[in-house]
């Protein structure tokens, strides 16, 4: 583990093991454990319902670039959200590199109980300190989808949503989410 008294460095980051999700935060190396299957669950089917008709162009408008637990490299903190995206128009094709420091227009944190402190405290804030235009927390235990928009360099709710719904959430508006799909009841 880092020392106290020292900032991490991408070195810490990389001596980590590979079981787990590496991240620096405030200058604090964070190690998690991989997720649980039902937090991978809601990611993987949030990030098909997505990326098809958004990164791929299919049944919606495209434009983006949605990718898995991207490792950012903003300014000193480098997170790792479950998922994120970006308009072409600012990330036009994948940099042949491990991270990018080019802040993405949405960010997703599935929450989980070992990570929903440090998602919600200390990860929301570097987000909008970057201008990431939209965050939205998923958490699959409480079922619940909070998508957070920023505006004037804070985030307000845009909306809370749960269950079973159907949902028209920003950025993606353009197609309807269906929520029961995240939480891994079955068909």
């Amino acid at each position: 583990m880092v020392d106290a008294r020292r900032r991490a460095t991408y070195a810490d980051l990389a001596a980590l093991p590979e079981h787990v999700v590496g991240e620096i935060v405030g200058g604090e190396l964070v190690a998690s454990p991989r997720p649980a299957l039902r937090h991978a669950g809601a990611a993987s089917v949030l990030g098909m319902d997505i990326g098809g008709p958004f990164h791929r162009g299919r049944g919606g408008p495209g434009g983006w670039l949605i990718l898995d637990e991207p490792e950012l490299q903003l300014g000193a903190d480098v997170p790792v959200p479950d998922l994120a995206g970006w308009r072409r128009e600012r990330l036009s094709a994948l940099p042949d590199a491990a991270s990018t420091n080019i802040a993405p227009d949405w960010a997703c944190e599935v929450l989980s109980p070992a990570t929903a402190r440090l998602d919600r405290v200390r990860k929301v804030p570097i987000y909008a300190r970057e201008g990431v235009g939209h965050v939205w927390l998923v958490d699959p235990i409480a079922e619940t989808l909070e998508v957070l928009a920023l505006v004037s360099g804070r985030y307000q709710l845009a909306g809370t949503y749960g269950g079973d719904a159907l949902v028209r959430a920003e950025p993606f508006d353009a197609i309807e989410l269906e929520l029961a799909a995240l939480w891994a009841k079955g068909d």
